[in-house]
């Protein structure tokens, strides 16, 4: 067989295999139909540690069915190019928290029904209405890590709602504060907005237009 035949067929063979596993994979067509795409298909340098697939977090308990971080492929763009920028001065991002099902918004606000904490979801007619705006894959929690992906120092840890996690907190240690700093201004020049209160959270561009959705998170790692 010509190489050319070779090559051909070998692509076609790994498309065949690719088309295979997405077909394995329904929540991962219904998110893609949804504008969502796995950050990691894009840029596979960006770690994950999706903390509600785990205990480690507020709750106590796990949340997801997977670590897989899924977000509007805008946000997803923009997250892909404050990688590179970091790459650059020898650091990298590490997501604690993506699209995150309104099912799962409701689950939350059960289990701590606080609005400092908790975006109240709200249905009407059976369908959501009011949420967070992780419901519209477009909000990501994250933070800084080196090299070896070990994390920066950062005011707080993840889902530490005291107000040393805020922005305007003068306080604590000042290689935490220009650490956070040094996150936001990444983020802001790759087209993200910060929260106030929360170092780790930052809105991605158009989440005012993005639908609350209440799609699965497929199974996996």
């Amino acid at each position: 067989m010509p190489v050319p035949c070779r090559i051909a067929a070998v692509l076609a063979a790994c498309l065949a295999l690719a088309a295979a596993a997405l077909a394995q994979e329904p929540e991962v067509e219904a998110l893609t139909r949804a504008g969502l795409v796995e950050v990691t298909s894009l840029d596979p340098t960006i770690r994950i540690e999706m903390r509600y697939a785990t205990p480690d977090n507020f709750t106590g308990r796990a949340v997801y069915p997977s670590g897989r971080c899924f977000l509007a492929r805008e946000a997803a763009e923009g997250l892909v190019m404050v990688q590179a920028r970091l790459r650059r001065q020898g650091l990298g991002l590490l997501l604690y928290d993506c699209y995150r099902p309104f099912s799962a918004q409701k689950l939350l606000w059960e289990l701590a029904p606080d609005k400092r904490f908790v975006a109240r979801p709200v249905e009407e007619h059976g369908r959501p209405a009011r949420g967070s705006r992780h419901n519209r894959g477009a909000a990501v929690d994250l933070t800084l890590v080196d090299t070896a992906g070990k994390e920066l120092p950062m005011p707080t840890g993840f889902d530490d709602f005291s107000q040393k996690a805020a922005r305007n907190y003068q306080g604590g240690d000042q290689t935490a504060q220009a650490n956070s700093r040094l996150l936001e201004a990444a983020m802001v020049e790759g087209g993200f907005s910060p929260l106030a209160s929360e170092w780790w959270h930052f809105d991605g561009p158009g989440w005012r237009s993005r639908p609350l959705l209440d799609l699965p998170l497929p199974p996996g790692h």
